[in-house]
């Protein structure tokens, strides 16, 4: 076979008949030479080359691939059909588009957030080591994943043998000031043991990582992120041996790391030595948790093995520190498992949300086909009595799906690019959403999206209109308003299951929205209006007394409380809504422990100014709040919450007893007040908090001013920047927002769920409505000559429309019901997103149901009120 003629078939095929012409033509001319005439050399030259249409025939099928040039001409058959109906090609392509869009969408997202391995050196061995409570209540919301305590993670790392390496980081911020009155910028930072980069396998691109030497309390050296070293240092390489200013110490920069590197969170601009600024005794602790341990595996051990062992030395660690908080057990996750925890339940509840979209696509199109098939049933019966075989007549069917679903494809791959880039933006906190983009796999799942549409779509259609034979077709086609039964069964049962997927979407997104809506409107305890919030940290360099960081926050809060517009302003480590932070554990001095193994009860840490609660509207319960004379230098005391009151001191008075506290455990703090609950996190339960006086001077978390204002909080916030910096120009501020902003965003990622399920299911409907419409207009202009005799014969207008309604609910009230039935099964795979919800809820369930079934009435209504004013004499006369 030659490829040249076959895929340049014009040109071949004229070259072929100048050839035979050529070849005719010197025949002729023998034969003239012989004494023949020209009529008659002409006919013998003819007859001696034979049949020209079969020569060439048999030479183009030497020349051809069988298969291959059926299909060729099939999908140039199909294109010509549809061009001839643009209305019908264009709504399947739309169709089409959306669906695969949306679900190409979401595969790139889940396949680079929660399947892509991270691009470290042999990803596959490295895990991240968390501690495991078997007490469920000392267990952290995060899947009972806790954070190491530093001695726990030196004895894991000197006692073990089952991995190769083990490297611990923990959180850190810095004060970035510059040398040449640059502004300065509160850094995120990440404080990292020397060995963590090889582990990893991760090599800087300038300068080098640290070495065991550097990794001590008065280190200082820092590596730079990349995206620091671009913004801030204009990616100048000389900066690897300078020196930098961190929270007014000099810090020289011994590297900088690849573009590439965003682990464990792209906010990270700087990382320095993990001892760096810790008190050597904190090291020597099992039960301050704050520590994050990866580790690499030995070649040849399994995970479980190297897991028992550390797990073993763990349980001994726990038995020799009771009753301190320290884990009996040890858990792990891969990195990937780590970083996407968070995001992986949402992700895949999105793509099969999109999924079950892209099915209720492919019912749709397959409606359309299936009306198409009736409309065309005697062009098909004409080509099967000339002889084409049904084998033919599937594949000229399944080349319209096919071409129907690979340009809504091609639409597609479009859409979600953009779309993919739009969810990345919106997402909070995405993992790796750097990297996500659209690649040779991304493009080859889309094809493979529009082959499967192709297949959903076209096969049951094509399967069922070639499956009478042609005779009877043609026979019953003598008659106008004859149509085929089977048609309008197989159109119903295919929008029966499109209603009952878009009811399971529907109740998913209705539970999504009812949940979002009670978190958006629940209670912290507090007031939320008109508060504006906004972070600082004083360094330790130069507010190295407790006298020096009282005496700046108390001039700080009194120019603040003097500025025009403020109602309150207080001081706090953590406002309400912002998350757990730090908790400690805690002895009652009137109640000591009964046993020496019982577990220590555990609170939240917070440390506040006298006039918190006040600013804030959190109640007082009993006792009284803080004062100026709560400080350092003074009697100690601290203020507790309703809740741990209710837990510790059931049906007694706690004004006047004391506590130990974990940082604070050689004295007694005076419990002096008790007040109102506080939500730490918006959707959470409230936990039992401890208040201590934040004028102790203390200033290991660093501080948020709370401010209340009269009106917009927002207009504070750059003349409240502007009092800072008349105090100290060198400190920056951080997270400058307003109490609302903080509750909101903690939830912008779950609305985010919610109306993306939404939009899914609106789509979903709006196409169920839509193929509603399309069946009951079949169904109306097949039923014709029966209703015009019906009238005929004395039926009213009213039960010719309360029959074709009847026709066209039918198939929506089955859908309805195997919808809701199927709807039981599926929310209970998303109650791990619900809130303040049932997820049988019947309030969504009813609202549901009303929707659908006011939709599909809509849907009826004008195709059968078309029927109900059909004249009967037309109707008999076409009939």
């Amino acid at each position: 076979m030659s490829w040249r003629r076959f895929f340049s078939r014009r040109h071949a095929d004229a070259e072929l008949a100048e050839e035979m012409e050529s070849y005719v033509a010197e025949e002729a001319a023998e034969n003239r030479q012989r004494g023949m005439t020209a009529e008659e050399a002409q006919r013998l030259a003819r007859i001696k080359l034979g049949n020209a249409g079969k020569v060439r025939e048999r030479l183009w099928r030497q020349n051809s691939i069988p298969w291959l040039d059926g299909a060729a001409r099939d999908l140039r058959y199909a294109a010509r059909t549809l061009l001839r109906t643009p209305g019908f090609t264009l709504i399947a392509i739309g169709v089409m588009a959306l669906c695969i869009g949306a679900t190409t969408s979401l595969f790139t997202v889940v396949r680079s957030v929660l399947l892509r391995p991270l691009p470290f050196r042999d990803p596959g061995r490295l895990v991240m080591l968390y501690e495991h409570f078997r007490d469920p209540s000392m267990n952290s919301q995060d899947f009972n994943y806790n954070s190491v305590a530093p001695a726990d993670f030196y004895d894991w790392q000197s006692e073990t043998h089952g991995f190769a390496g083990m490297a611990a980081w923990r959180y850190a911020q810095f004060n970035l000031t510059g040398a040449h009155g640059e502004l300065p910028e509160a850094m995120s930072a990440r404080a990292a043991t020397w060995n963590l980069f090889s582990i990893l396998g991760v090599k800087p691109v300038i300068g080098r990582t640290f070495t065991e030497s550097e990794d001590r309390p008065d280190g200082a050296v820092a590596m730079l992120t990349w995206s620091l070293f671009e913004r801030r240092f204009a990616g100048n390489p000389s900066i690897v041996g300078r020196q930098i200013h961190l929270d007014g110490k000099l810090y020289t920069v011994v590297g900088v790391l690849p573009k590439w590197f965003t682990w464990p969170d792209a906010k990270v601009q700087i990382w320095v030595p993990f001892k760096l600024g810790m008190p050597p005794e904190i090291l020597k602790h099992h039960d301050y948790h704050f520590s994050f341990v990866a580790a690499r595996l030995r070649p040849g051990v399994s995970l479980a093995s190297a897991l028992s062992e550390v797990s073993a030395l763990q349980f001994r660690l726990h038995t020799a520190n009771e009753p301190a908080p320290v884990a009996e057990d040890v858990v792990s996750r891969t990195l990937i498992q780590d970083l996407s925890h968070t995001v992986r339940k949402p992700l895949i509840l999105l793509f099969c949300a999109a999924a079950c979209m892209l099915l209720i696509g492919c019912l749709n199109v397959a409606n359309l086909l299936v009306a198409r098939a009736a409309a065309r049933q005697n062009e098909v019966a004409i080509r099967e009595a000339l002889g084409a075989g049904r084998l033919a007549l599937i594949r000229q069917q399944m080349a319209e799906s096919l071409l129907l679903c690979a340009a809504g494809g091609a639409a597609g791959v479009g859409l979600s690019v953009a779309a993919t880039q739009w969810l990345t933006h919106a997402w909070k906190g995405l993992p790796t959403a750097q990297g996500i983009h659209v690649d040779g796999v991304v493009l080859a799942f889309a094809c493979g999206l529009a082959v499967l549409a192709a297949l959903l779509a076209g096969l049951l259609p094509a399967l069922t209109s070639t499956r009478r034979k042609s005779i009877p077709i043609l026979h019953a086609s003598a008659r106008s308003g004859a149509g085929r039964p089977m048609h309008a069964t197989l159109r119903k049962t295919l929008l029966t299951v499109e209603i009952a997927a878009t009811v399971v979407l529907l109740i998913g997104a209705g539970l999504l929205l009812k949940s979002f809506w009670r978190l958006r409107t629940a209670s912290l305890g507090c007031t939320t209006r008109n508060v504006l919030t906004m972070g600082y940290s004083l360094p330790a360099k130069q507010y190295d007394q407790p006298a020096k960081v009282n005496a700046f926050n108390e001039a700080l809060l009194e120019r603040v409380k003097a500025m025009p517009g403020v109602q309150a302003a207080a001081l706090t480590t953590v406002v309400p809504g912002a998350g757990a932070m730090e908790d400690n554990i805690f002895t009652i001095v009137e109640h000591p422990p009964t046993s020496t193994s019982a577990a220590l009860p555990d609170a939240l840490f917070r440390m506040v100014s006298p006039d918190y609660f006040k600013a804030l509207y959190i109640p007082l319960v009993q006792g009284r709040f803080f004062t100026k004379n709560d400080r350092a230098g003074q009697p100690r005391t601290v203020i507790i919450s309703r809740d741990l009151a209710r837990q510790y001191f059931p049906g007694e008075n706690p004004l006047g007893q004391h506590m130990h506290v974990g940082p604070y455990e050689h004295a007694d703090f005076e419990i002096v007040g008790v007040v109102g609950d506080t939500l730490y996190q918006v959707g959470e339960p409230a936990r039992p908090a401890m208040y201590f006086p934040v004028l102790n001077g203390d200033d290991d978390m660093g501080y948020t001013l709370v401010v209340r204002a009269a009106a917009n909080p927002l207009a504070l916030s750059v003349p409240i920047q502007k009092e800072i910096a008349e105090q100290d120009p060198q400190l920056p501020v951080t997270d400058v927002l307003t109490m609302q902003q903080i509750v909101g965003g903690s939830l912008d990622n779950q609305q985010l769920s919610a109306t993306l399920v939404l939009a899914f299911a609106i789509l979903s409907l709006v196409l169920a409505a839509v193929g509603l419409y399309g069946v009951i207009s079949y169904l109306t202009t097949q039923r014709m000559a029966e209703i015009g005799i019906r009238m005929a014969l004395g039926a009213q207008r009213e039960e010719v429309l309360r029959l074709m309604l009847m026709d066209g609910l039918r198939p929506a009230l089955l859908g309805l019901g195997f919808g809701l039935a199927a709807s039981v099964l599926a929310v209970r795979l998303i109650r791990f997103m619900l809130s303040g919800v049932r997820t049988l809820d019947p309030a969504v369930f009813a609202a549901v149901a009303c929707t659908l079934l006011a939709v599909s009435a809509l849907a009826c209504l004008v195709p059968a009120w078309r029927a109900a004013r059909i004249d009967p004499m037309r109707a008999l006369r076409a009939e």
